[in-house]
Parts: structure tokens; sequence; C-alpha cells
């Protein structure tokens, strides 16, 4: 089975995110879809509940979705959150990407090249 990782400190920041918006019971969406100037970009939202194509982990009590279809692009990457005196932010390390653009936000892998757009 394919699989991602959410590190612990990406949890926590997750399960903040959730309680705030009054979705403690819900889970992190963790997706890919076309654009960026290099085909493929990454998403994250917050959902009330599975789809029937959703695989779901779960990772430091955050449940998490991936759609079926995401699954080979995505396997093996870690999200995690980092924090520094000028702020924090999910970084996200895909094995997978063999092409990113210049700022970060798209990528392709060998095997997909996406859509690429505009960044």
């Amino acid at each position: 089975m394919s699989s991602v990782t959410l590190t612990e400190s990406a949890a926590y920041e997750v399960k903040d995110m959730l309680e705030a918006n009054d979705m403690a019971e819900g889970f992190l969406r963790f997706k890919v879809q076309g654009g960026g100037c290099t085909g493929l970009t990454y998403g994250m939202a917050a959902e009330h509940e599975a789809a029937e194509r959703d695989e779901v982990f779960e990772f430091h009590g955050v449940k998490m979705l991936v759609d079926k279809f995401d699954l080979p692009v995505v396997d093996g990457t870690v999200i995690d959150f980092k924090q520094s005196l000028i702020g924090g932010g999910f970084t996200i390390e895909n094995p997978n990407a063999s092409l990113s653009c210049g700022c970060g936000s798209s990528f392709r892998t060998k095997e997909n090249a996406g859509a690429p757009g505009d960044c």
C-alpha cells in the first residue's frame, strides 16, 4: 500500500487548525492537482468526511485523506511543519518529484507531467 507521513509537528498544527474551525473530528485532505509551471501542485484542506475513493491514514491523532488516484504520485511523501524566527509553514518532501519549479510550488514526476500553467 502506498503511504504518506505526517510528522508530529505537522499533526500538531493541523489539529490546531481543525479545532479553530470547529472541525476537531474532521479530516485533513492532502491532494495533487494539475497546475503550476512544472505541472502538478499540492493542496491541503479540511474535510468533514471521507469519500469512497479516499485512503484514510492516521498520524498522531490526525486523520488524513488521500484520493487513491493520487497515491502513486505521493508515495513516500513526508509532510512536516517547520518553525523559525520569522514564522513557520508546512514542508513537503516527495521522493517521486523529478523536477520542481524555482519557487517550489509545483513539481512533476517521471510518470506524471501534470498540466503546466502559470505559477
